[in-house]
C-alpha cells in the first residue's frame, strides 16, 4: 500500500503514476506527484491518502474555463410584439357563432322535408343555407381570422358577440319577413335593418383590430374581406327594399335579382370563402402558408368580376356584364387550382396522427373549391354568352357545384377542423372529439359530392324536355344524399362538442378514444 500527500485530483497514468490534476494555477505550482499501481483508487484521510487496488481511478477533471476579467453584461429582454395577446374569450365567440351556423343548416336541411309550397321551393332552404348559416359563420370568424393573421388584439367581446347575434336574428327575420309579410315596409326595414347592422359591427371589429396590428399587414386579405361587406350590404339593401314593397325594385326585379345573388353569393361569400382559404387551407392541408399566385388570381378576379356583373345588370350595360364574367370565370379555375396545388404542395408534411379526422377536412376543402371553381365557371360563361340578360343566371344550374359541393362543403370542412382547435376543451378532449368527427370520413365524403352530382346532373336534365323525370329523380336523390351527409356531419359535431365527460358511445365511436 501506497500514501502520499496530495494537493489537487487525481488521476492515473500508464506508467503507473497517478499526478494530481490541479483545479488552478495555484494549486498546479505546489501540485506532488505520487507513485501507485494502475487501477488504484485514493480514500483520503484527514492528512493523508491511502491508495487501494483493483478499482479503476476518476477520469481527469477537465481543463478550467476562462472567465471575463470584468462581470457579464446584462441584455434586457424585450417582449416580441403580439406576446400576451389573450385569445381565449374570442376563440368562445368564434366557437359559439359557428355552432349558431350550424343550427341554421341543420334547419336548411330539416326544411327540405317541407312541402313545396311552405318552402318557396328551394327558396327557404337556400336562405336558410347562405343568409343564415354561411353568413353566421363569416360574421363569427372573420372578425377571428383578421386579429390573428396580423397578431392583432381581438375586438371588444361586446362588439363581437352584437355581430353574430344581429347577423343570425336579422337573417331569420328576413326569411320570415318575406314569407309572412311581404310587401310591408316597416317589418322589412327592421328585418332588413338588424341584418345589416350586424354586418356593419363585424366590419367594425374586422377593421378595429387591424388598425393594432402588431405583425405584418394582410393587405390581400383585408381588402376582399372590406370590399366583400360592401358588397353584401348593397345586396343585402335590395332585397330589403323589395321585401318592403318598393315600386321601383319590384318592376325592375328581373334584372336587379341576378345583381343580387352575384353581389351576396359570390361577391360577398365566395369572395370571403377564398380570402380565407388563401391561409385556412394550407393549414389543413399541413402546406405553408403563403400567398400563391393561383390564390391571388382567384381573389382578385372574383373581387373585381363580381360587383362589375352587378353593375351590368342594374345599369343594363351588357358589356360590363360580359367584362365581369370574364374576370369570374378567370378566379374560378384560379380557385379551383389553388385547391389542387395546396393538397399537391411538395412541401406539404405527411399527417402520423387522427389520419380520419384530416382525411374529411383536408378532402372537403380541396372538392369544395373544386367545386365552387366549376360552379363560378357554369354561372359566368352564361353571362358571358347571353349578357346582361334575366335568363343568364339560373339558380337551379349551380345549386349543385356551386351551393352544395363548393359552399356548404367548404363551411362543413372548416367546421369540422376548428371545432376541436378553437372549442373549449383540454388536448385530451379535443384528440377525443378529432377522432369522433373523423368517423365514417370516407362515406361522409362521397354521400355529399354524389349529392351535388345528383342535383347538378338533374337539374341540367331537367331543363330539358327529354329528361324531366330522370332529372326530377336524380335531383330528389341528390338532394336526399347530400341532405344525410350535411345531417351526419352535423350530429357528430354535436355529440363532439357538447359540455361535460365524454359518453361511452362517443368514445366508441372515436375508436375507443379516453374519457376525460
Amino acid at each position: 500500500m501506497l500514501t502520499a500527500a496530495v494537493t489537487g485530483n487525481v488521476g492515473v497514468t500508464s506508467e503507473g503514476v497517478v499526478p494530481p490534476v490541479p483545479c488552478c494555477e495555484a494549486c498546479a505550482a505546489v501540485a506532488v506527484p505520487v507513485s501507485a499501481p494502475t487501477g488504484a483508487v485514493l480514500s483520503s484521510t484527514p492528512a493523508r491518502v491511502q491508495v487501494s487496488a483493483q478499482v479503476p481511478a476518476p477520469a481527469p477533471a477537465p481543463a478550467p474555463i476562462a472567465r471575463s476579467p470584468g462581470p457579464l453584461p446584462v441584455l434586457e429582454a424585450a417582449s416580441p410584439k403580439g406576446v400576451g395577446i389573450s385569445r381565449i374569450v374570442d376563440r368562445r365567440i368564434a366557437f359559439g357563432g359557428m355552432a349558431v351556423s350550424a343550427v341554421y343548416l341543420a334547419l336548411a336541411v330539416a326544411s327540405l322535408l317541407l312541402p313545396a309550397a311552405v318552402r318557396l321551393g328551394s327558396w327557404v332552404p337556400l336562405h336558410l343555407a347562405l343568409a343564415g348559416a354561411a353568413t353566421t359563420a363569416i360574421a363569427a370568424l372573420l372578425p377571428f381570422f383578421a386579429a390573428a393573421l396580423v397578431v392583432a388584439p381581438p375586438a371588444r367581446p361586446a362588439i363581437r358577440i352584437s355581430a353574430i347575434a344581429l347577423v343570425a336574428i336579422g337573417a331569420l327575420a328576413v326569411i320570415a319577413a318575406h314569407g309572412y309579410a311581404s310587401g310591408q315596409a316597416l317589418p322589412a326595414a327592421l328585418a332588413g335593418g338588424t341584418f345589416l347592422a350586424g354586418l356593419a359591427l363585424v366590419g367594425l371589429a374586422a377593421f378595429t383590430s387591424v388598425r393594432r396590428a402588431n405583425g405584418p399587414r394582410r393587405v390581400l386579405v383585408e381588402r376582399a374581406y372590406g370590399l366583400a361587406l360592401a358588397n353584401v350590404a348593397v345586396g343585402a339593401t335590395l332585397a330589403t327594399l323589395l321585401i318592403g314593397g318598393n315600386a321601383t325594385v319590384g318592376g325592375d326585379w328581373g334584372m336587379l335579382k341576378p345583381a343580387h345573388a352575384w353581389l351576396n353569393l359570390v361577391g360577398f361569400a365566395g369572395l370571403v370563402v377564398q380570402a380565407t382559404l388563401l391561409h385556412l387551407a394550407p393549414t389543413i392541408a399541413g402546406a405553408r402558408i403563403r400567398t400563391r399566385a393561383s390564390a391571388r388570381i382567384a381573389i382578385i378576379g372574383i373581387a373585381s368580376g363580381a360587383p362589375t356583373i352587378a353593375f351590368g345588370f342594374i345599369t343594363g350595360i351588357d358589356l360590363a356584364a360580359r367584362v365581369g364574367a370574364l374576370a369570374v370565370l378567370t378566379g374560378g379555375l384560379a380557385a379551383a387550382t389553388h385547391g389542387i396545388a395546396v393538397r399537391f404542395d411538395r412541401g406539404r408534411g405527411s399527417w402520423t396522427t387522427d389520419i380520419a379526422w384530416h382525411r374529411f377536412t383536408g378532402t372537403s376543402v380541396l372538392l369544395g373549391q373544386i367545386w365552387f371553381g366549376l360552379g363560378l365557371a357554369v354561372a359566368a360563361s352564361r353571362v358571358i354568352l347571353l349578357g346582361a340578360t334575366p335568363a343568364s343566371w339560373v339558380m337551379t344550374l349551380i345549386v349543385g357545384p356551386l351551393v352544395i359541393g363548393g359552399a356548404l362543403q367548404i363551411l362543413i370542412g372548416a367546421m369540422a377542423h376548428l371545432a376541436p382547435t378553437v372549442g373549449p376543451g383540454d388536448p385530451m378532449r379535443h384528440a377525443t372529439q378529432r377522432r369522433l368527427i373523423g368517423r365514417w370520413a370516407r362515406a361522409r365524403i362521397v354521400l355529399l359530392n354524389a349529392g351535388a352530382v345528383g342535383v347538378a346532373v338533374g337539374f341540367g336534365l331537367g331543363s330539358t324536355i327529354d329528361g324531366g323525370a330522370l332529372g326530377r329523380t336524380l335531383v330528389s336523390l341528390g338532394l336526399g344524399g347530400a341532405a344525410l351527409a350535411l345531417g351526419w356531419t352535423l350530429v357528430l359535431l354535436a355529440v363532439a362538442a357538447r359540455p361535460g365527460p365524454v359518453s361511452r358511445f362517443a368514445a366508441y365511436g372515436a375508436g375507443s378514444a379516453p374519457r376525460v
